[in-house]
């Protein structure tokens, strides 16, 4: 893939020890520093009531910092109003108007901010081309399916041409097949146009879909960013490594450390991987599904519990002392089937102790 072109408009966001405390004692974000590049998506992910919402509304505007500092380019915009902040932002509901034509709703913003009828016109039907959209100008929302009817919340944002566009969990009312095809429309149009992009959802295959940079939060606060690979690969701790991805979490021991290189053992079966600063003792390793081989003539005895056929792979529960591990294979014409024996072991790559 070519390099991305920075729109000339995107600009960065920045926080500094941001908090949000509603009422007396309910702190909704919790002293974060956040950097958003130019040009970059980046997305806020995490569970119900961690703060990622409550982070965008302070980007957008529409909730005020209770203490620090937000940054959009080179402005201080935490006391700005909304209206002042050059952002645009797409609603999960889409906030269309059913009584406005799609193209009337593409211009609505443009109207209010000062375009004459026929350049809001003439850029609100070059923003329906541009999200794939050209000739459906004169039908009213209610004639377009939920994709469409997105496709138009987000013609509608980027005609305004924003320093900064926001997403709030813009695809959590489509069906599975329409989320991965509006997700790629979003991704493309980023890129294509060098937006900068701030996107919030708890989806994390979305997450790793779209995004630059994932922002996990947890109680508040940013508990690791980094890129998808990072997160994915090279959890901090127990929350990040199950909420970004599936993982199996096992108890095992450090039984030596060579230089950054650690071996660790499970019922007697060993395997090395780096050590991440842990010393010998007790420790947590988690183990992608894909990252479990099964049928090796050496590894940890285990039970096929349950096995599930879903097409393109299967899957497996698998139980033993270790506990119950969740595990996926390529191979889908000879499967195991429950009630077999098998020795479970490990990838070379994928397996990552954890520091708690």
């Amino acid at each position: 893939m070519s390099e991305t072109t920075i729109s000339s408009k995107a600009a960065p966001v920045q926080f500094e020890k941001v908090s949000k405390v509603f009422g007396k004692d309910v702190i909704a974000v919790d002293a974060i520093d956040l950097q958003v590049d130019a040009g970059k998506l980046v997305t806020l992910l995490g569970p119900s009531g961690c703060g990622k919402t409550t982070t965008l509304r302070m980007i957008a505007g529409l909730e005020m910092a209770s203490s620090g500092h937000i940054r959009i380019g080179d402005r201080d915009v935490t006391k700005l109003p909304a209206t002042d902040r050059d952002v645009s932002m797409v609603f999960q509901s889409y906030a269309l108007f059913p009584h406005m034509t799609v193209l009337e709703n593409v211009m609505y913003g443009l109207t209010f901010s000062g375009f004459g009828k026929e350049e809001a016109r003439s850029r609100a039907l070059a923003g329906l081309e541009l999200v794939g959209l050209k000739g459906f100008d004169a039908r009213l929302p209610s004639e377009l399916s939920g994709g469409q009817q997105q496709r138009v919340a987000v013609a509608r944002a980027l005609v305004l041409e924003p320093q900064v566009l926001l997403f709030d969990e813009p695809l959590s009312n489509l069906d599975a097949k329409l989320r991965r095809q509006v997700r790629e429309d979003i991704r493309a149009i980023q890129q294509d146009l060098g937006l900068t992009v701030v996107y919030v959802t708890h989806d994390q295959e979305e997450a790793l879909a779209v995004s630059d940079e994932i922002v996990v939060m947890r109680n508040a606060a940013i508990a690791q960013k980094g890129t998808p690979r990072e997160l994915y690969d090279s959890p901090n701790d127990r929350f990040v490594a199950d909420f970004i991805g599936e993982a199996n979490l096992l108890a095992c021991s450090i039984t030596s450390i060579d230089g950054e290189t650690a071996t660790i053992e499970i019922e007697g079966y060993q395997h090395q991987l780096p050590a991440r600063g842990l010393g010998i003792g007790p420790a947590t390793l988690a183990v992608r599904p894909s990252r479990i081989t099964l049928g090796s003539d050496t590894g940890i005895p285990a039970l096929v519990s349950k096995a599930t056929y879903v097409g393109v792979r299967m899957e497996y529960t698998l139980t033993g002392e270790f506990g119950k591990v969740f595990a996926v294979q390529d191979e889908v014409d000879d499967p195991l089937r429950p009630g077999m024996q098998v020795n479970m072991s490990f990838a070379s790559k994928g397996p990552v102790l954890l520091s708690d």
